[in-house]
């Protein structure tokens, strides 16, 4: 049930037509194999995704993905839509699963996903903090949005140019509509990360920002910085994912529109683009099926060297040894009032569903520290919120 000081909050089951999966399942009938290539035999993807594994996926999709059964694990946990009025008078209709916690102190944490993502990134965590603590002993809130174009939130305005700002903002009106505007933590990786970065420059209810991604070129104008033997194993690893793994990025940045009509009037494309992320960006390869879990709804680089969005509230920053491009320590440090870091040796990009115990020990830790120190025993500063106030 929604709280009394919540704006408009409904709660929500995900619950695909019929007719919606019937269609998906004809048009990838329809959809033919590529012809084998010399390029689409290389099985160490040099060259993408590979002929061999693109036909079993279609068949494994096709004969034996249950959504329904996927569905059913999604709607294990409370969901809601409340809407959001921005400042330009439109609407927006934000998706959320959640933990609420029963404790009138509770922490407001909201958990933010990145691209080619979704909310369901962060299930594993969330299902493993529920068997863990149960709701009348958390003290933390946990909000997993969709972010606006993302799964069952709007899609983003056709009359603008929709930018990071403007997901920032919005999300930043979601938290207070939900009453937490005396105060949250927010945590992103890949674009959640980005995003999390101008909520915590720009808006004053974010106290303190934790993120896992924080792709940035080498910081200039300054004496050299800090670097030890796993920092330039990063470096070079993020060298190589800029001279042959971000082509994507081009496409999206500079023909978004043509990239999107490919890759959403057919199955078979979407699953090439966005498995191939999922493959390359993981420390290892992923189940199918959860390739697949991310199909059922059809980047922004560079933010974190924005000068204007230096965050000077306490920043959090984990790093994985397999992520896409590692950025070490001494350079996250200029972008932000650096308090916390923690270096693990395994885990990729998608670091919520591939390591989703270390990172919420990260960010657990990262937000008790935050409670230790003076920072947040001002009222007006304050983290502890009644959401049934």
């Amino acid at each position: 049930m929604c709280s009394p000081g919540w704006k408009s909050c409904q709660p929500f089951e995900v619950a695909i037509p019929d007719t919606a999966l019937q269609d998906l399942s004809k048009l990838l009938e329809l959809s033919r194999l590529p012809q084998e290539s010399f390029e689409n035999l290389q099985l160490d993807r040099r060259y993408g995704v590979t002929f061999p594994w693109m036909k079993n996926a279609k068949d494994v999709w096709e004969t034996h993905f249950d959504w329904r059964k996927n569905e059913e694990f999604i709607n294990s946990f409370p969901q809601y839509i409340t809407t959001v009025v921005d400042n330009d008078k439109n609407e927006y209709d934000i998706h959320f699963a959640a933990l609420f916690s029963d404790q009138k102190k509770a922490i407001p944490i909201l958990l933010l996903h990145g691209w080619p993502g979704s909310f369901l990134e962060f299930l594993p965590m969330l299902d493993m903090i529920r068997k863990k603590l149960p709701r009348s002993e958390a003290p933390y809130h946990l909000i997993v949005p969709s972010l606006v174009g993302y799964a069952f939130s709007s899609k983003p305005p056709v009359h603008k140019d929709f930018r990071i700002e403007d997901g920032a903002r919005i999300l930043d009106i979601f938290m207070d509509n939900l009453g937490f505007s005396s105060g949250y933590v927010v945590h992103g990786g890949d674009l959640g990360s980005d995003t999390a970065r101008v909520m915590g420059a720009k808006h004053a209810s974010c106290k303190a920002v934790h993120i896992n991604f924080c792709y940035m070129a080498e910081p200039s104008g300054m004496e050299p910085l800090e670097l030890d033997d796993v920092d330039r194993i990063g470096l070079e690893r993020g060298r190589k994912f800029v001279s042959v793994g971000n082509a994507y990025a081009k496409e999206h940045a500079t023909r978004p529109s043509t990239v999107g009509i490919a890759v959403s009037t057919n199955p078979l494309s979407l699953l090439a683009w966005i498995g191939e992320k999922y493959l390359e960006w993981s420390e290892k390869d992923p189940d199918l099926d959860t390739i697949l879990e991310t199909l059922f709804e059809p980047d922004s680089i560079g933010s974190h060297a924005n000068p204007e969005w230096y965050i000077k509230k306490p920043l959090g920053f984990s790093s994985f040894l397999h992520e896409i491009a590692p950025t070490p320590a001494s350079w996250v440090r200029t972008t932000g009032n650096l308090v916390f870091y923690r270096r693990h040796d395994k885990g990729g990009h998608f670091a919520a569903l591939e390591q989703p115990e270390l990172l919420w020990n990260d960010i657990e830790a990262f937000v008790q520290q935050l409670v230790r120190t003076a920072i947040f025993q001002k009222p007006e500063q304050s983290l502890c919120v009644n959401v049934d106030a």
